[in-house]
């Protein structure tokens, strides 16, 4: 879900609300087999990870959700109760208990904002079948029920690729680059303790380099139609 120009950001998170509810209704009908029920995406500028974000989605049905839906959600109090407003106490009950363990696990102390982040993503998590690009839902929504992938390129080729997408030169796609990267992993750190470029922190790390958007769509494709679960951790 992104925002078109011209259109509220209301309007957009109405849609997504009454999509919700449609769903809702279709999966209270007809039992669906089990599989991971979010995508959370990381990638590093250049990459592709949006555009193979949007054909992931696409191909599953997936509803998408980049950074700056998510960001407008969490920062517009209006808008974000809305959001909430979607769950039942038990599904509420729920997020809270998944904040409080990364709270704990991580040692964090988070303030309003994260917090409030963290619950909208915890309900679009809740309401399955989500690709959620950025924000930290690689370390928000529980392993168990999300594939998380990162997407990574040779800094040569994205500098290439973010020139020629905004028309600037080498030099300026560099520095663009370096920008967005000290951005997302101050991020990272600030509010989750970790390393935006550890592997351990994702499922699957593709390098676009060598796989092209086909192919990565079909590597996410067979695991979430196999119905992925995370190995259990050495001694459990």
């Amino acid at each position: 879900m992104k925002i078109p120009k011209g259109r509220s950001v209301e309007k957009i998170v109405e849609e997504q609300i009454q999509q919700w509810q449609r769903s809702r209704t279709a999966a209270a009908k007809k039992e669906e087999p089990e599989k991971a029920s979010v995508i959370s995406i990381s990638r590093q500028p250049g990459s592709r990870g949006n555009e193979i974000a949007a054909k992931i989605a696409e191909a599953f049905g997936y509803d998408l959700f980049d950074k700056e839906i998510i960001k407008l959600m969490a920062e517009n109090t209006r808008i974000s109760s809305k959001v909430l407003e979607t769950l039942d106490e038990k599904g509420l009950s729920m997020i809270e208990d998944v904040i409080a363990t990364i709270v704990e696990e991580r040692h964090l102390w988070p303030d309003q904002y994260i917090k409030q982040l963290m619950k909208i993503i915890g309900t679009i998590g809740r309401h399955r079948k989500a690709v959620i690009v950025g924000r930290g839902a690689t370390f928000i929504i529980p392993a168990e029920e999300n594939i998380r992938l990162r997407f990574i390129a040779s800094l040569e080729n994205r500098i290439k690729r973010v020139a020629g997408e905004l028309n600037i030169t080498r030099e300026e796609a560099r520095c663009r680059i370096y920008d967005i990267e000290a951005r997302r992993r101050s991020f990272t750190r600030r509010y989750f303790y970790a390393g935006i470029d550890d592997p351990a922190n994702y499922d699957l790390v593709i390098n676009t380099d060598y796989i092209s958007d086909q192919q990565a769509v079909a590597l996410v494709s067979s695991l979430a139609e196999t119905g992925f679960k995370p190995l259990k951790k050495a001694g459990v």
